[in-house]
């Protein structure tokens, strides 16, 4: 498929999924520095689990770098038990932590570099796979990386783009290849595939007034 006619086919499917869906404002979060606390929470976990625990961390004045980086990791492994896995959790955050003071000083000085240097550094970071990664950075720095996740995957084998064996490197360079380097496009894009997936493209496929039935390789009648 030639790049143009990649680019008309996404952006298609976005106008089309945004069409049915509208503005979807994700990611909630009141400060950037949640909206790391929750990319790294939300690991292996749904997002209701992931507000629970940001609500116990709210509850407790827990919720900056300041404070995590002074809180015992027991009692903060005990505030994010929601999320599931709280233990590695709690050592991921406080690392994360660790590492901003020491690289940047600050969640401000971290994003006002070169972004994609910084994306290299905070993969490095243990427990910051790509997609946390991407998602702090398009998130909480207002930087256009695109995120990528199993929905995405899902979404884009079925409707014959990707491969479903395709890792995560290749998927995302579909995007970033092919689209703007727009940041309110990439993160209400990454939003619409979520929402697409919730409501139609499951494991088991919902295709009953699916909007994106026409463009689908999978869809039944």
């Amino acid at each position: 498929m030639a790049a143009s006619e990649t680019q008309t086919r996404l952006l298609y499917i976005y106008d089309t999924m945004y069409r049915r869906y509208g503005a979807l404002n994700w990611w909630p979060a009141d400060t950037p520095f949640e909206v790391c606390v929750g990319a790294i929470l939300t690991q292996n976990t749904n997002w209701l689990n992931v507000e629970k625990a940001i609500a116990n961390l709210k509850r407790e004045g827990l919720l900056s770098a300041e404070a995590i980086r002074e809180v015992h990791r027991e009692r903060l492994a005990e505030l994010v038990r929601p999320s599931g896995f709280f233990n590695v959790k709690s050592v991921r955050l406080k690392g994360f932590v660790q590492w901003l003071f020491e690289r940047h000083g600050s969640l401000e000085a971290m994003f006002a570099g070169d972004w994609r240097q910084l994306r290299d550094e905070l993969i490095g970071v243990p427990g910051i796979g790509p997609e946390t990664c991407d998602s702090i950075l398009l998130y909480a720095g207002g930087k256009p990386s695109f995120v990528v996740d199993a929905y995405t995957r899902r979404l884009f084998s079925r409707l014959g783009i990707v491969s479903d064996r395709d890792d995560y490197h290749r998927v995302r360079s579909l995007f970033m290849e092919h689209l703007p380097h727009e940041v309110p496009l990439f993160n209400e894009y990454h939003a619409l595939i979520v929402e697409q997936c919730k409501r139609h493209c499951r494991k088991k496929p919902c295709c009953d007034g699916c909007p994106l039935g026409r463009a689908c390789c999978h869809a039944t009648p």
